[in-house]
């Protein structure tokens, strides 16, 4: 794996070779627990071009964790910090001069997805007494889609579904879960940090070619069980887990998702092992068709938050969060785009949850208003 020769140190970008890259602008924000801590009281949003330039900010006086989403018409949704203040708890749409249009109140947890139909998809948390899972209270994932009314139309309780995990895992994974349950998280015991729809995708038409109901079907849901080391799938009709991976082979991963190939994308923390990579699943034979990682390994390692996105062009855009470094890896494993956050966040905490690559059609209304 090799670093692309065409170099620029400008504001951030250590690498940069145009003729590999995606070209765009990458969405991403500082984790703030509490705006108040910086000197104008406000959590920043940073929106870069690829040499590193800030071509738009937004301010806001809420905390700030997971990621922002860029509307088409120049709007901006993002989450609070989940644990932050209760009553300033949720998901805010906000206009490209910060002033807020839409919120809704919740205990927002890490992910969220917009629709195709307009509704939001919110990952949230409810902390409640859960039997079938172990003594004491337990934080658990709750799921739901609200209207832009605020409307909620559809929703998922986690712990209803605990004996659906342990079905998919088998018993030696189920031995795995049940002591990290027991011995690391009694209380904790999911920390799901991800809900993501998925797309068309050919694993669902092997499934339906060798006559399965597919399990990876679009409209069925990832999730990531980062305490478990368990990724899995959620059949939107029926509710159950159809489909869960990862005990002896994840450790701590972040942001699976489906890729119209049928392969998972993740980020693979390593929060244990040491160092991260990325991988790419063959979900039905289990097997990992492509992987990422640094040479020494310990070159590259984020213990928690980080994220993924597949680019059009085929490579994969990196959040390594815990060092605020975004990058984007060739299928080859050149690093052709090399981006450190520079920008001084006084109050911040110092990591990049995820981010994200949007290309110049689409950015263009935000930057004409």
């Amino acid at each position: 794996m090799s670093v692309a020769e065409t170099t620029v140190m400008t504001d951030g970008v250590s690498t940069h070779d145009p003729d590999r890259c995606y070209d765009g602008y990458t969405l991403y924000c500082e984790s703030y627990e509490d705006p108040s801590d910086s000197p104008d009281g406000t959590a920043k949003i940073h929106l870069v071009d690829m040499v590193g330039e800030e071509v738009h900010r937004w301010e806001v006086e809420t905390a700030l964790q997971s990621f922002a989403e860029l509307r088409p018409n120049g709007n901006l949704l993002y989450p609070t910090r989940d644990r932050s203040d209760i009553s300033e708890a949720g998901v805010r749409e906000i206009t490209p001069d910060s002033e807020g249009v839409w919120r809704y109140h919740c205990r927002i947890d890490h992910d969220f997805e917009v629709l195709e139909n307009g509704n939001l998809l919110l990952h949230t948390i409810t902390d409640d007494m859960a039997p079938a899972i172990g003594p004491g209270l337990k934080r658990n994932p709750y799921v739901l889609e609200v209207t832009p009314e605020k409307d909620v139309v559809w929703e998922w309780h986690g712990d209803d579904h605990f004996d659906d995990l342990r079905e998919c895992l088998g018993d030696e994974q189920w031995t795995y879960v049940r002591d990290r349950i027991d011995e690391e998280y009694p209380f904790d015991w999911a920390h799901n940090n991800t809900c993501q729809v998925i797309p068309e995708n050919e694993t669902a038409d092997r499934e339906r070619a060798r006559g399965d109901d597919p399990r990876f079907a679009p409209g069925n849901l990832t999730f990531s069980y980062r305490s478990l080391d368990v990724i899995g799938v959620i059949d939107r009709e029926s509710g159950d887990i159809v489909w869960a991976w990862g005990p002896g082979e994840l450790d701590g991963q972040h942001n699976p998702q489906v890729l119209p190939n049928g392969n998972v994308l993740l980020f693979d923390n390593g929060t244990r092992r040491e160092y991260s990579r990325v991988l790419e699943l063959d979900p039905l034979a289990e097997s990992i068709e492509w992987e990422y990682a640094a040479t020494p390994e310990d070159d590259f390692f984020s213990p928690y938050v980080s994220g993924v996105q597949r680019l059009p062009n085929g490579n994969t855009l990196v959040c390594e969060g815990f060092s605020a470094r975004l990058f984007e890896v060739t299928p080859d494993g050149d690093v052709v785009w090399d981006f450190t956050n520079p920008f001084d966040d006084e109050g911040g905490l110092g990591n990049v949850y995820q981010c994200k690559r949007y290309d110049r059609e689409y950015v263009e209304p935000l930057l004409e208003a």
